[in-house]
């Protein structure tokens, strides 16, 4: 049963999630390599900061699962797409690895998450994304693992495509996401973040924000209490995790927030008091 898995994603005390995503490299982009040009040293970083998954492409996964003693749960992501190049591409895909699920079983994988991308005239590759959800789903239910997708909104910005948080967008494309058979939705953030509990009502499975581009860490903290607040289940952060300045320090305050129900203000003194910690 996929519940096994999640078992070993969710925080037993919490019930929520903290996964950090370093499957950047998948998508063959050098902006967002920053940070995780040396995955071994990435991902020993991140073990010792303790959050409750880590989010990783096929060929770095073993780093994370070779690794002795206990870790964070693996999330393995299944799919590659090239819609994040620097201009829209003249034909953009999203392609599913082979055997996916097969391959996360024997990886020890806790979950699988695949893309549904939505972007303007684009419906070929929202049509790959959704045979890649239906062949995944039918093999996820067939070897109890877990499903996640993810919903992205894209608009044409300056150069390539650009996250959108428009809700009346977001949210039909989450609730299609969960009547595809997601057990969990990663979900981008409203512009509004007060209309984020929409997300969460339409999807109607525990639904993990995702972090999206680098910003302020005053910003990041407030915008995950926002979300925590409006009823979502964890967080899926990347860049802002590991291209931070300390990179432990900044989960250990993300740890605060999703787990411990801290203020963003108790947060960001633990961020300082962390980052002061590790700098003596």
């Amino acid at each position: 049963m996929p519940a096994y898995r999640l078992n070993r994603l969710f925080h037993p005390d919490s019930g929520r999630c903290i996964d950090v995503a370093v499957d950047h490299g998948f998508f063959g982009e050098v902006d967002l390599l920053a940070g995780i040009e040396d995955m071994a040293a990435a991902i020993e970083t991140l073990v010792a900061a303790a959050p409750d998954a880590i989010q990783l492409a096929p060929g770095q996964a073993p780093l994370l699962q070779a690794l002795p003693g206990r870790k964070p749960a693996l999330v393995l992501r299944i799919d590659v797409t090239n819609a994040y190049e620097p201009e829209p591409p003249a034909e953009p895909f999203s392609l599913l690895v082979d055997d996916a699920i097969g391959l996360a079983v024997r990886l020890d994988a806790a979950c699988v998450c695949v893309n549904l991308l939505d972007a303007p005239g684009q419906g070929e590759l929202r049509h790959q994304c959704l045979r890649n959800i239906a062949t995944a789903r039918a093999a996820c239910e067939r070897a109890g693992m877990p499903l996640m997708v993810e919903p992205l909104v894209l608009d044409r910005g300056v150069g390539g495509y650009a996250d959108v948080g428009d809700v009346d967008r977001i949210v039909p494309l989450v609730r299609q996401a969960a009547e595809m058979g997601a057990d969990l939705v990663k979900a981008h953030t409203t512009d509004d973040l007060a209309d984020y509990r929409r997300v969460v009502t339409a999807a109607g499975v525990p639904v993990l924000p995702r972090g999206g581009s680098r910003a302020d860490d005053r910003e990041v903290l407030e915008r995950t209490h926002a979300v925590l607040q409006a009823g979502a289940a964890g967080i899926v952060y990347g860049r802002n995790v590991i291209q931070h300045r300390d990179p432990v320090a900044m989960v250990r305050a993300l740890r605060a927030l999703v787990h411990d129900d801290a203020t963003p203000d108790a947060a960001e003194a633990e961020l300082a008091g962390a980052a002061a910690a590790r700098a003596r």
